[in-house]
This record gives structure tokens, C-alpha cells and sequence, in this order.
């Protein structure tokens, strides 16, 4: 886990949300962890990881959960509350099957934990029955909120996780049509998560 900022170059690399990313085969995800300590005040924290030892990022992130979210799980106390988070990620690629597995099997038994997720760009999700579409609608499901970054996602991870020293974040060629285009794409991949809600309805209904 890194709280040193990444470098200017290696930020555009690898988060350029380009239709053809050849050579990308790490993903970077940038976090940011926040909990509600009193009414007008927010403990704050952030960082980011990629891909180490054959480790997908999203599994290496929450190795370390234990210490970026204390109280988590409780501090050992019988019957002790445990602390609430909201976390944010934004990731080069989107999660494989696997890894978005893992994090629904995990949410599920952490209901006091948060998770959004912007992504650059999609993860082998051009084929219509791919694992990968399936994993995106199960995070869905599980009450992820997943989004495709836009130019504004793009200038705070500047701000936040880039050490831009007086550099100003410049939009490459075609970043808003591209932003456009797997936006579109992801809310394809999504529909069907609705689509089978509906259909239990019906079917509850007798219709």
C-alpha cells in the first residue's frame, strides 16, 4: 500500500481510457477511505496499490482493510458496535470474475462497509455471456456502485493521487467520447440485473 503519489506518466498510461490498451496488464486502484467520527466530521485516508506477486489488486486491497478501516470488525468487545465506512475505488480496469466473486462473498458478511467503484475502462467485457459482465452485475446486486470515470473522476484522482507538481490535468484525445461509449456499455451490462428483478416480481404476482 502506497501513500506515495504515482508519477505523472505512468497515471496517463495506465488510466487512459482508450478502446484498444495494449501492454495495461496491471490494474491500478486508487482508494479513498472515509468514516463519519461526529455530525459535521470525517476521518480521511488514501492511497493506491496495483497488481503485486500475482495478486489481483481488489483482493491485495483488502489485505489491508484491517489497517485502513479499525473497528471494522469490532475491537473484540461481546456485543460491541462496529464502525461504519464508506470507500471508494478508482481502478485502471474493472474487476475480473474472480476478484468480483471474492469482494461480493465479502460485502456480504461486512454490511457496514460501502464500496463504490469508477472505472477507466472494462475488463473483457465484449462478449455478451462473458464471467466478467456476470461479476459486474453481481457487485450490483451486492450494492456496489460501479461507474465509468468521467473527466471530472479524472482531474480529482489528478488532484488526489498524482504528483503533478504545478501541472495542470490536460484531457487526452477523445476521453469524453470514450467515457461516453463504456458508460453506455456498462448500463447495457447492468440492465439485465433489472430485468431479472422484474421477472421475480411477476412471478410473485402470478403475472
Amino acid at each position: 500500500m502506497a501513500h506515495v503519489l504515482l508519477p505523472r506518466k505512468k497515471f496517463i498510461y495506465h488510466y487512459k481510457n482508450v478502446r484498444w490498451a495494449r501492454g495495461r496488464c496491471e490494474t491500478y486502484l486508487c482508494f479513498v477511505v472515509k468514516r463519519r467520527v461526529g455530525p459535521d466530521t470525517l476521518t480521511f485516508d488514501f492511497g493506491h496499490l496495483r497488481n503485486r506477486n500475482g495478486i489481483h489488486v481488489e483482493l491485495l486491497f483488502l489485505r489491508y482493510l484491517g489497517a485502513l478501516c479499525p473497528g471494522l470488525w469490532g475491537y473484540g468487545g461481546t456485543g460491541e458496535k462496529r464502525l461504519s465506512y464508506s470507500i471508494t475505488w478508482f481502478c485502471s480496469w474493472s474487476p475480473c470474475a474472480n476478484c468480483s466473486l471474492r469482494l461480493c462473498q465479502f460485502l456480504n458478511q461486512t454490511p457496514n462497509l460501502r464500496l463504490r467503484i469508477f472505472v477507466s475502462r472494462l475488463y473483457f467485457c465484449d462478449m455478451e455471456d462473458s464471467r466478467e459482465r456476470e461479476g459486474l452485475r453481481m457487485l450490483k446486486k451486492a450494492g456496489v456502485q460501479i461507474t465509468i470515470m468521467s473527466y471530472k473522476d479524472f482531474f480529482y484522482c489528478w488532484q488526489t493521487f498524482v504528483a503533478r507538481k504545478a501541472s495542470q490535468f490536460k484531457a487526452w484525445e477523445e476521453l469524453q467520447r470514450n467515457s461516453v461509449r463504456l458508460t453506455r456499455k456498462l448500463n447495457r451490462i447492468l440492465q439485465p440485473c433489472e430485468t431479472e428483478d422484474l421477472r421475480d416480481a411477476f412471478k410473485l404476482l402470478g403475472l
